[in-house]
């Protein structure tokens, strides 16, 4: 190959170049990015960025004397594939022909219906959206955040940290049921309670209120919700639309193997946009994970540059974590399908357990809640398991 471009440019295509290197390929290497930043590391952008005890400087992904001999094209969006002439074409008219790609466009927040234009809403995603949201909240007021997730949970602990009056709307009746089981989503989302901030759960946001700024959040229960700020936290959605027309199968993010291997050959998907084969499951997930990004990327890197003659092996549960009201969080594997959930060690009302999720008496997955040493023995057990 002489040349490889990788398409995005955060922690899952640095992982993807590095790897490049790392196995040997020394052609022509390009990494694309739509943000002008070099890449850098989106977790504290919730907590201590947006708390304003981490700077800019300290999110940088890459070393100062990292040189990965690439070609950085930043501040600039892929718009399409041509797979007859191996080009990706740029929004700046540029197109740059490859004989190997990664596809690492990562996902966006999705935001709510009739929210643009309405100063005081925010999305929290990329450097740029924490930094208007961190101005904001350094003046105080009253925060609603919208969504229960792990970081609309972040940005409410945060906020609450800076003084805020905070009140989480969240549309389930339980909040993390998803990632978490209704149970164990039950006693991670009491941190709110814990701290006085306000949790309306099987809710929905019917719309904003406001003229040029938003003043209150409207439920479809009639309620409203007095605002200042507003943060939407309901998701994201892959960044995908580019490659539509371009004979890469798109379901849910890039269709692909459990080595990252898209339907064109030469082409292979990581990160949050990739929907990747899980031989554990029998099935296809899009994992948005911290360290999904940092450790797959070299799994589809071998079997690119091996034209796909490597058998793929098994990932690693998927594993994340999240700090919350001073509460470290951490979970690895799958919840969904787990017909039991036992609390192994530490006490519900402390927020200190280690949780086991079993199916048919074989642990799937577990959590930890400020149970650091326990959680990562289990989770190597995990690991064995099911390698």
């Amino acid at each position: 190959m002489r040349t490889v471009a990788v398409v995005g440019a955060s922690l899952a295509g640095l992982s993807a170049a590095r790897s490049l290197r790392k196995r040997g390929y020394d052609g022509r290497l390009v990494v694309i990015g739509d943000e002008l930043h070099r890449p850098y590391d989106r977790p504290p952008l919730s907590k201590e960025f947006l708390a304003g005890t981490l700077g800019e400087p300290d999110l940088a992904l890459e070393a100062q004397d990292e040189d990965l001999g690439a070609e950085w094209l930043l501040g600039t969006r892929a718009t399409g594939l041509d797979r007859t002439d191996r080009a990706v074409r740029l929004a700046d008219g540029r197109e740059v022909r490859v004989d190997g790609l990664v596809i690492a466009t990562g996902a966006a927040a999705r935001r709510l219906p009739g929210s643009d234009g309405l100063a005081g809403v925010h999305v929290l995603r990329t450097l740029d959206d924490a930094r208007a949201l961190r101005d904001e909240l350094s003046r105080g007021g009253r925060l609603v955040v919208i969504g229960g997730g792990f970081i609309g949970a972040e940005v409410a602990s945060t906020a609450y940290a800076l003084g805020l009056d905070v009140t989480v709307v969240e549309v389930a009746p339980t909040p993390l049921a998803g990632p978490l089981g209704a149970v164990m989503g039950g006693v991670v989302s009491g941190l709110h309670a814990d701290h006085g901030v306000r949790l309306l759960c099987g809710v929905g946001v019917k719309g904003l209120s406001g003229e040029r700024r938003v003043d209150a959040v409207l439920l479809e229960d009639g309620r409203s919700v007095p605002a200042d700020i507003v943060v939407v936290g309901v998701g994201a959605r892959p960044c995908v639309e580019w490659l539509e027309g371009s004979g890469v199968e798109l379901d849910n993010g890039v269709r692909c193997g459990a080595d990252g291997r898209t339907a064109l050959a030469g082409v292979v998907a990581v990160g949050d946009c990739a929907n990747w084969y899980d031989p554990r499951a029998g099935a296809h997930r899009r994992v948005e994970h911290w360290t999904g990004a940092r450790e797959r990327p070299d799994a589809a890197v071998a079997t690119l540059l091996a034209g796909g003659a490597v058998a793929p092996g098994v990932p690693r549960p998927p594993y994340f974590w999240s700090d919350q009201y001073g509460v470290r969080i951490q979970f690895a594997g799958h919840a969904a399908g787990a017909d039991s959930v036992t609390v192994e060690e530490g006490a519900v009302d402390e927020r200190n357990v280690l949780a086991v999720y079993r199916r048919a008496g074989d642990p799937v997955a577990v959590l930890g809640m400020n149970q650091p040493r326990l959680f990562t023995r289990w989770r190597k057990q995990l690991a064995a398991a099911t390698s």
